[in-house]
């Protein structure tokens, strides 16, 4: 070969998919880096203790959604933006369990809020771009794809454990400092808060979905998130092919363990039910549930469907509050 041959010019072609991409990460960029601010966070437990990390704003009136560890031990801070507006903000609320948190930056302008996706629609393959703050780089952009979906990020908040559900994987570059900051699709719409470096090549978001908005509303208004107790642990399995025809679905959720003295043992679900319905909602795996459960009213009776080997069982599943 050549060696002029190894600087030859790339085919059209290559040139014109090499230009689509590069156009689609440059417009997510030129959309979303205005929406996402630098926090500098001050720790309660040291007066000169600073946490850094990043947020997205979601509303013009200065509300703007990170991640609960990124301001964990603190109630107020600073947000920086690209366009050199620094604003003190103070915390709305943190919801350790899905790793979220809300804070109010006082602007004296509008910001510019991002607009909302549905991780729901995401696909695995399809492109995702995060901007964040990582190592303090304000306004850093990569890019990746979605490498999968559906994975499980353990989370605590004092002696409560909680897995959330759900949990986007990209190979999008990331960074200490992204916390809090936007995972966005093509069309710019924020559908994940990365929350975690897994290892190298493999980060993790929250999503947004309708479980995250109900969270996201629920600290706009009340500063916590209520959550219904049922007291056991499941998993998605397959229906019976039989069962799958009757009730037109796929899948339902297994009971893995049933919590001793917890709202369903006293409802009297076992290991090895299929719960398909919950008040009248069909349920195929346990994000559905946890939806089910933001918000529920403590005290309120719920009717519980379930497949017990070949027969229909309904229960009355009284809630406790989940603390």
């Amino acid at each position: 070969m050549a060696i002029l041959d190894l600087f030859a010019q790339p085919d059209a072609g290559d040139l014109d998919e090499l230009d689509a991409y590069s156009r689609t990460v440059s417009g997510v960029a030129e959309r979303l880096i205005p929406s996402v601010a630098s926090l500098r966070v001050g720790r309660s437990e040291s007066r000169n203790a600073q946490g850094s990390g990043s947020g997205v704003a979601i509303a013009a009136d200065g509300l703007v959604v990170t991640s609960a560890h990124v301001v964990a031990g603190s109630s107020r801070g600073l947000a920086s933006f690209s366009d050199g507006g620094e604003y003190e903000f103070e915390l709305v609320g943190a919801d350790p369990l899905s790793d979220l948190a809300v804070i109010r930056a006082r602007s004296g302008s509008a910001l510019a809020a991002a607009p909302i996706g549905d991780a729901d629609s995401l696909r695995v393959g399809q492109l995702v771009v995060a901007i964040g703050n990582p190592m303090g780089y304000a306004g850093s952009v990569t890019a990746g794809v979605v490498s999968a979906l559906g994975r499980s990020l353990p989370t605590t908040d004092g002696t409560t454990q909680r897995i959330v559900d759900n949990v986007i994987q990209t190979d999008a570059a990331l960074n200490p400092g992204n916390s809090g900051g936007a995972l966005a699709d093509n069309r710019a719409r924020l559908v994940g808060i990365n929350t975690a470096i897994a290892g190298f090549g493999l980060g993790l978001a929250v999503p947004i979905n309708g479980t995250t908005k109900l969270i996201i509303g629920a600290l706009v208004a009340e500063g916590r998130v209520r959550r219904g107790y049922l007291g056991i642990a499941g998993g998605t399995r397959p229906l019976p092919p039989a069962a799958s025809d009757r009730l037109g679905r796929k899948a339902a959720i297994e009971v893995l363990e049933i919590l001793g003295d917890s709202p369903a043992d006293s409802a009297g679900l076992r290991a090895g039910d299929l719960i398909v319905e919950v008040d009248g909602v069909a349920v195929t795996k346990s994000g559905d549930l946890q939806r089910l459960m933001v918000g529920a009213a403590t005290g309120k009776a719920l009717a519980v469907r379930v497949l017990r080997g070949r027969r229909d069982v309904n229960l009355r599943v009284v809630l406790a509050e989940l603390r």
